[in-house]
């Protein structure tokens, strides 16, 4: 992006499929490609899930969410992607789709992390019921619009994030509760884990913010204040409901 100028966007709906921050200024990419390229918001969208690529190149059934603030562009490219195996719906929430896929990633973090230390089934039912509480209470701190929380955008990317074979996060969530270190992680899966970067850039935001986050703080002080992720994760069950 550093070659692109702001008038190469003039006229042009610009979609990312991105679910990440731009670590250097703690920003969604929405708030990036505005605030860096003076793209209006209304020619901004985003290509969201539930949906890991492995299952749409196998043609299973799967489902997109194509979110942009003027939802007539969001349902052009809807119209356009859908398939036989994939069908799409439409959003407006640019902001706490975009927030809510970048959550998720450290959540499945904290699930493949529970996995490692031999925790079962129940815990991670709570765990995930009190992320997608987490979700909700942060993306309404940040961009406070109606919205359903339950719909498969927020709490069905969570879902396929936390418990999917092909989960990147979850698999290295795995590994660190297994005890082995972040960069023995990352050398040894060979690809980008999300959430380990998400993890201490929503932790940032929230300084500011202050949302009550117990789940993204564990996952943060477990990576990044190398707490012992049994200890850690001993604490948070007790923050947990």
């Amino acid at each position: 992006l550093q070659s692109v100028k702001p008038q190469d966007f003039k006229g042009k709906v610009v979609y990312s499929a991105i679910k990440g921050i731009v670590a250097e200024d703690n920003m969604i990419i929405g708030d990036f490609l505005n605030k860096k390229f003076e793209i209006d918001f209304n020619h901004i969208g985003v290509i969201m899930g539930p949906c890991h690529a492995e299952e749409v190149a196998l043609e299973k059934l799967s489902y997109l969410t194509i979110a942009c603030p003027d939802t007539s562009k969001a349902e052009v490219l809807a119209e356009r992607l859908s398939c036989r195996y994939l069908k799409t719906t439409v959003s407006d929430d640019i902001f706490g789709t975009e927030y809510a896929a970048v959550l998720k990633n450290v959540f499945a973090l904290a699930c493949g992390i529970s996995v490692g230390l031999a925790y079962g089934d129940n815990f991670r039912a709570v765990l995930i019921s009190n992320a997608i509480q987490e979700i909700e209470r942060f993306v309404e701190k940040v961009h406070p619009i109606s919205r359903d929380i339950n719909s498969s955008a927020y709490l069905g990317d969570l879902l396929v994030t936390a418990y999917s074979q092909f989960s990147r996060n979850r698999a290295f969530g795995i590994m660190i509760g297994k005890g082995h270190s972040v960069k023995y992680t990352q050398l040894e899966m060979n690809m980008v884990a999300e959430g380990y970067y998400a993890a201490k850039c929503i932790y940032d935001i929230n300084r500011e913010q202050k949302v009550y986050m117990p789940i993204t703080e564990a996952v943060y002080n477990i990576l990044y204040e190398k707490i012992s992720p049994l200890v850690e994760m001993r604490i948070l069950s007790d923050k947990l409901s």
